[in-house]
């Protein structure tokens, strides 16, 4: 890429950065990461489980929906694997994944809406 001429030059030096643009794939990548988020109730229920580990049910009771709807967005979380699960006998727990992507999203959040996390001071 370092041979890319610009149709227009303004006198800036750009090609340090032409050089290291990231591959499309990379962006598709993190595009799909936002996709993940694009719902609202989603990023409540990913931001519940970066501070507790929960059930269907008491998830569904903590954001006011229905179970199903609840199970939808797990089952998106968990494919994007922003979230984890465990079986305990009849009950599946869910908890956000220990990863440096979900930890950043989580952090992402509640930077952009102020939202003081309860287990920091």
């Amino acid at each position: 890429m370092s041979n890319t001429q610009l149709p227009h030059a303004h006198g800036q030096i750009l090609e340090h950065h032409i050089e290291h643009i990231p591959e499309d794939e990379s962006f598709k990548t993190l595009a799909d990461v936002f996709k993940l988020l694009g719902d609202s109730s989603r990023i409540r229920i990913f931001w519940l489980l970066c501070h507790c580990e929960e059930c269907v049910i008491n998830l569904s009771a903590m954001v006011g929906m229905s179970s199903p709807a609840v199970s939808h967005h797990l089952k998106t979380l968990k494919a994007g694997n922003l979230i984890t699960s465990r079986r305990s006998g009849k009950e599946v727990y869910y908890k956000a994944a220990d990863t440096a992507q979900a930890r950043l999203l989580h952090h992402m959040i509640e930077d952009l809406v102020e939202i003081t996390c309860p287990l920091n001071p």
